[in-house]
C-alpha cells in the first residue's frame, strides 16, 4: 500500500484525542474542528467527560469517545456506577474504560472479570474499549491474559494504553493483543494509543494489523489509532503525495 492510501486509511481510523489537564471548552471546541479534513473525517474525537456536551452541540454527526476510570485504573466499581451512566447521558458514543491492571498483576483475575462484566452492562449498546495499560504489564503472557479477559467480557475493542505512563503502545504488545483476538474467533477490535506521533509510527500498526487480519479488516469498525498530534503528519503525507 502506498503512503498516501495508508495515510487516508489511518485518518479514517483515528481517534483524535485531547486529554490534557489544561483543556478548556474553548480549546476543545477549536480542537474538534480538526476532525473534519478535505480527505474525510476522523473516526471519533476523544475528550474528558466534561467536554462531551460542548462537542456534541457543535458537531452532532461526530462520534465522541470519552475515558472512564482514567488514568489510574482503580479496582472500584463505584467509579463505573457514576462515570459510565453520566458519560452516556451527556452523549458519549464510545467509552474507553481503564482495566484495573494492578489487580491483574496481583493475580486477582476474578476481580478484573467482575469489573469488566459490570462495565459491559453499564455501557449497554455503546462501544466499550478496554485500556489494558500494556506498558505496565510485565510480560507478553500477561498482555494476552488481559486481552482474553476483555474478550470474555464482550469488549468491542482492546486498547493498549492511556498514554499517561512511561511506556505506552509497542508493536510487540499490539501483536500479542491482535493474535489473541484472532485466536478467539470473536469480533473484537484493536486500538493502539500512547506515543504515536508520526505517520511512520501509525503505519507500523496498520501493516501489523493487515498481516494478522488482512487489509479488509483495517477499518474503523475494527481498528483505531488514538493520538493527539498524529493528524498533522497524516495530512502532510497526503498533501505531499508520497
Amino acid at each position: 500500500m502506498d503512503n498516501v492510501t495508508a495515510a487516508k486509511l489511518l485518518l479514517s481510523c483515528l481517534d483524535l484525542t485531547s486529554l490534557h489537564d489544561n483543556d478548556t471548552v474553548k480549546s476543545i471546541k477549536d480542537f474538534s474542528e480538526l476532525a473534519y479534513t478535505p480527505y474525510g473525517s476522523v473516526a471519533a474525537l476523544c475528550v474528558y467527560p466534561r467536554f462531551i456536551t460542548a462537542v456534541k452541540e457543535q458537531h452532532k454527526d461526530l462520534k465522541v469517545a470519552t475515558v472512564i476510570n482514567f488514568p489510574a485504573g482503580e479496582n472500584d466499581t463505584e467509579i463505573l456506577d457514576h462515570e459510565i451512566p453520566t458519560a452516556i447521558s451527556l452523549g458519549a458514543d464510545e467509552l474507553d474504560v481503564v482495566l484495573p491492571y494492578k489487580s491483574l498483576m496481583n493475580g486477582d483475575e476474578e476481580a478484573v472479570a467482575q469489573y469488566l462484566s459490570k462495565a459491559r452492562k453499564l455501557c449497554g449498546k455503546q462501544v466499550m474499549k478496554v485500556i489494558i495499560e500494556s506498558g505496565e504489564l510485565d510480560s507478553i503472557n500477561m498482555i494476552k491474559r488481559a486481552t482474553s479477559l476483555c474478550i470474555e467480557a464482550e469488549a468491542d475493542f482492546v486498547k493498549t494504553s492511556t498514554g499517561k505512563t512511561k511506556k505506552s503502545a509497542t508493536p510487540e504488545a499490539a501483536n500479542a493483543i491482535m493474535e489473541t483476538i484472532k485466536a478467539s474467533g470473536k469480533k473484537v477490535g484493536f486500538k493502539a494509543s500512547g506515543g504515536i506521533k508520526t505517520f511512520i509510527d501509525a503505519k507500523n500498526y496498520l501493516v501489523l494489523a493487515s498481516s494478522i487480519n488482512g487489509i479488509d479488516w483495517v477499518k474503523s469498525e475494527n481498528f483505531r489509532i488514538g493520538a493527539s498530534s498524529l493528524l498533522k503528519d497524516l495530512l502532510i503525507t497526503i498533501e505531499r503525495g508520497y
